[in-house]
């Protein structure tokens, strides 16, 4: 009667430990030296150490009325998906400015992922795989599921100027075309 127990007892163990499922975190991970690597919100950048530099190219940017009449209407059929570096100098310039102009627009936060890198350019979860991301920021504008067009590192005019000639159907080619 032992042995009948003991072996339903590892039956069940066992049953139970090979059916649980690996859950992977999609939340950023905090790595060595304050680097943020995964996918993000824009709270996690508002929040120490991130904060300073974020708050800082925030709060000082300002968008036209013009600027922002002219990106609102265009920019509703788009999403948006943000590679940065919490390490590297042009993301921290361009990555607040980026979000004040969204919240000027009042562009759905739900509408642009924030995916951030190590150093190498790297997610553990491999969100950078086939998007050829060879600089940061790199912010990939998306239109029915496909990738329209993508500003990287740095603008080739404004931020808010490369935007609007983007999501207007203009010819543009980021500063590495």
């Amino acid at each position: 009667m032992k042995k009948i127990i003991t072996i339903i007892a590892l039956a069940f163990l066992t049953i139970n430990c090979s059916s649980s499922k690996k859950v992977v975190n999609t939340k950023p991970k905090e790595i060595m030296d304050g680097i943020l690597v995964g996918k993000a919100q824009k709270s996690d950048l508002q929040q120490e150490p991130f904060n300073q530099w974020f708050s800082e190219g925030y709060n000082s940017y300002t968008l036209t009325e013009e600027m922002e009449d002219a990106i609102k209407e265009k920019l509703k059929d788009y999403t948006i998906t943000v590679f940065l570096g919490t390490w590297c100098e042009d993301s921290q310039n361009q990555v607040p400015k980026f979000y004040k102009i969204l919240d000027e627009v009042n562009f759905p936060s739900k509408k642009t992922t924030l995916i951030t890198m190590a150093r190498d350019k790297t997610t553990p979860e491999l969100l950078e795989k086939g998007l050829n991301i060879t600089n940061v920021p790199t912010f990939i504008f998306y239109k029915d599921g496909k990738e329209v067009n993508r500003i990287v590192e740095s603008p080739v005019i404004s931020l808010e100027q490369d935007i609007l000639d983007i999501v207007s159907g203009k010819t543009y080619k980021h500063i590495y075309e």
